[in-house]
């Protein structure tokens, strides 16, 4: 999921960071809307932070192992720790706490909360100097909009910590997607790489605390398990790093307005649900408010050439 790097292809080099930024959008898009569907599952094998500890560690070392044979530098001390403050704030209290959320709150109430991250990240970003343009906050006016619409007449009945921690999620992993640019973290892949095992560090010491062990042993969870290391995980994750460091946040923070309409997608396909007037109307805000910070993306780009 990086750039090719050859001196042949140089000519052609401009116009593939806009394949892979693409390519990484449809991933988080798709990826990470289908992964609510497969931490319920796989809650019914491991409690949360245990299943989160393995799940970003074992993708993590994967990932490093290959990178480290593709030549990647060891990272320094410097890095390690970098990596891992932010691998906390992503995964062990962004994955983490909607992984504590998910056993009382079903997983589209999950996901419309987690849609609130691309608002927050713009606050902080704002905070840190990256001022969202007027175009990019529209945008994220009408895609919060239509998760609203989204969760009309839904159920947000929270029980107690587990409703707390669901709304703190977006915002820790806002406040790392932001932070991540301005630390010292490896370059490319192995950023992503350091981050998921210092984040499954974490979260494992989390759930040794919390005296954490497997629930029960069954086929579905262990295949939903898999899914959320390679998919969840390999793919989704390293996708996520690549616009983090290539687009605005505005636009990298906003697969949380499609996530839930992939949710409803799956639901309707695995569970038979209808489709109905308020989710047709939110899956159009959802499209116009992405293609807003998707076109403000990209004048700034078109700026620059012009000057």
């Amino acid at each position: 999921m990086t750039a090719v790097s050859s001196d042949a292809a140089a000519p052609a080099s401009p116009p593939a960071p806009k394949v892979w930024v693409l390519v990484c959008l449809l991933a988080v898009y798709v990826i990470w809307g289908s992964t609510y569907f497969g931490m319920r599952v796989a809650l019914e094998v491991f409690p949360p932070f245990l299943m989160g500890g393995i799940r970003f560690l074992l993708a993590g070392s994967i990932l490093f192992i290959v990178m480290r044979a593709r030549g990647a530098p060891w990272p320094t001390p410097k890095q390690w720790l970098a990596s891992t403050f932010v691998g906390a704030l992503l995964l062990a209290c962004g994955n983490g706490f909607v992984g504590l959320a998910e056993r009382s709150v079903d997983s589209g109430v999950a996901a419309t909360v987690v849609a609130t991250m691309p608002l927050w990240a713009a606050l902080f970003g704002a905070f840190f100097g990256d001022r969202p343009s007027g175009l990019e906050l529209v945008g994220l006016i009408l895609g919060f909009g239509g998760v609203l619409v989204l969760n009309r007449g839904g159920s947000l009945s929270f029980h107690g910590v587990d409703a707390i921690v669901l709304v703190l999620a977006p915002m820790a992993w806002a406040l790392g997607s932001v932070w991540s640019r301005r630390l010292p973290v490896p370059q490319g892949l192995m950023s992503a790489a350091t981050q998921m095992m210092g984040g499954g560090a974490v979260m494992l010491m989390l759930a040794l605390v919390r005296g954490e062990r497997p629930i029960a042993w069954h086929l579905g969870g262990l295949v939903a398990f898999g899914y959320l290391v390679t998919f969840g995980s390999l793919l989704g994750f390293t996708a996520y790093g690549y616009l983090l460091r290539n687009t605005r946040p505005a636009l990298a923070t906003s697969y949380a307005y499609v996530n839930p309409v992939v949710a409803l997608v799956l639901g309707a396909l695995w569970n038979g649900e209808s489709f109905t007037r308020n989710k047709i109307m939110a899956c159009v805000l959802t499209i116009a408010g992405v293609g807003l910070v998707t076109l403000a993306k990209r004048r700034p780009a078109a700026g620059k050439k012009a000057g």
